[in-house]
């Protein structure tokens, strides 16, 4: 069987999931329960500055009545007393000895304020330190959390005050609520950081109760912005992994990252390993469905890595991260087109609306005699919908530019596939082309030459 043991920046782990800073993580009773439900390790809910509270604290997004879609949150760092918290990690990792336990800090820009707190740390004996730069919400209105995050200047000198002063491995945990993520990453570096993590929280407002008017979640009649988090921000935070995980200095400095947002299921788990995380953080899920659901992250990545000839997590990190490219590195020559399996349409034409009304009109209803029929077709008799008269959509290969959007609509899976043709044209990229012949990107003259010259129609 695979062996899902790490090795992150010197803290090792029976497997690479943890339970992310947050409610999971509030107290040593909590996690104690998650140890013995099998999690690897656990980032301790951010511990520093005095903080209050407030309720209502969790908004969250339902679509398509899939609930907790995302959640939104507006609570701050931990309001246990600080004392507290540090018995009870110095407690969980004496019974713990074999798991990771990671204590997230968040101080005032302040060097004595940081030495401070990363002593009471070591003392603990935690096996090692995660700096919040992330938190949107509250703490950053106090110059702490993204305030931190936001400006590479400050991410360096405070992770330099951590680094300067502490044995532990420092991780710095990024926050999504910037252009550029490489910039704060690079800035972390500077200052002696370990390891990295991301995505903290992204700014946002969920939703507007259209019945009462007010924002959620309310807070006696006010609203605020949150942190967004769950299943629908896993495509940024992918996004922002292979950002980091594509960076030269990023892969010079060989630094591990430890990857969240969204991963709620072993298949999120193994591509988040397959873009270059070691490490593996989960909150929105373990709020969700409880912390049982480490059996099924556990037990389905060590299948899939069974199946798939994977020893180690080692041997899966960073294993999709060749295909990356810049769309200037992209084969222009490359044509795929949308296949239907007729044996598997259900007939809702989802695909034909789509195409026609907002992508390339390429697909037609199509009669059981072959006939191609006006979108108005009456396809129902009496009431009732005669199966062997209904149209059927058809893709016009010869239209179809391959934009994939009728397979991302298509509900039924395997119904429509894209298809790799020849293109019958050599293969360039566009930043060959346009090296080669520069008036193409300034022209479109120069551009529909080129097109009649490789034989590339656009109707």
């Amino acid at each position: 069987m695979a062996d899902l043991s790490i090795d992150f920046a010197g803290i090792r782990s029976p497997n690479p999931f943890w339970l992310a800073s947050a409610p999971p993580t509030n107290s040593g009773a909590q996690i104690h329960r998650a140890f013995e439900y099998g999690w690897g390790g656990a980032v301790w809910k951010t511990i520093g500055a005095p903080v209050l509270n407030i309720s209502n604290r969790y908004g969250s997004l339902t679509l398509g009545g899939r609930r907790m879609l995302a959640i939104n949150n507006v609570e701050l760092i931990s309001d246990r007393p600080l004392d507290v918290n540090l018995r009870e990690i110095a407690e969980i990792k004496r019974l713990w000895p074999d798991r990771a336990v990671i204590v997230s800090a968040m101080v005032d820009a302040d060097p004595q304020a940081w030495k401070d707190i990363v002593m009471m740390i070591e003392d603990t004996g935690a096996d090692g330190i995660e700096l919040n730069y992330g938190c949107p919400q509250g703490m950053s209105e106090r110059g702490m959390g993204a305030a931190v995050g936001q400006v590479p200047e400050m991410c360096q000198l405070n992770t330099h005050w951590v680094t300067s002063v502490t044995r532990l491995p420092v991780i710095v945990k990024l926050t999504p609520n910037i252009t550029h993520i490489v910039d704060p990453a690079h800035a972390a570096l500077a200052g002696g950081a370990h390891a990295l993590s991301l995505i903290n929280t992204i700014n946002s407002v969920t939703r507007v109760d259209l019945d009462t008017l007010l924002v959620s979640p309310s807070i006696g009649g006010r609203g605020t912005h949150g942190g967004y988090a769950g299943p629908a921000v896993k495509p940024i935070a992918l996004n922002m992994l292979t950002e980091l995980m594509t960076d030269p200095q990023v892969l010079r400095s060989g630094v591990p990252i430890s990857g969240m947002g969204g991963i709620a299921t072993w298949r999120d788990a193994a591509e988040f390993l397959l873009l270059g995380a070691t490490s593996l953080q989960v909150c929105t899920a373990a709020m969700q469905h409880g912390y049982r659901i480490i059996e099924d992250l556990t037990d389905g990545l060590g299948n899939w890595m069974d199946d798939h000839g994977f020893n180690t997590i080692a041997d899966v990190t960073g294993k999709s991260l060749p295909q990356m490219s810049t769309f200037g590195g992209l084969d222009l020559s490359h044509q795929s087109v949308a296949r239907i399996d007729q044996n598997k349409c259900i007939g809702c034409d989802l695909c034909y609306a789509a195409c026609n009304d907002t992508a390339h009109q390429c697909i037609d209803l199509v009669s059981p005699d072959g006939v191609t029929v006006d979108p108005g077709y009456d396809m129902r008799t009496n009431g009732r919908q005669v199966a062997d008269t209904r149209p059927r959509p058809v893709v016009r290969e010869n239209d179809c530019v391959g934009c994939a959007l009728c397979a991302n609509v298509c509900p039924v899976d395997g119904c429509i596939t894209m298809v790799t043709v020849p293109s019958g044209r050599q293969s360039i990229t566009w930043d060959e082309l346009t090296a080669q012949r520069p008036d193409i990107a300034q022209s479109w003259a120069a551009m529909q030459a080129y097109r009649e010259e490789v034989g590339i129609e656009i109707h």
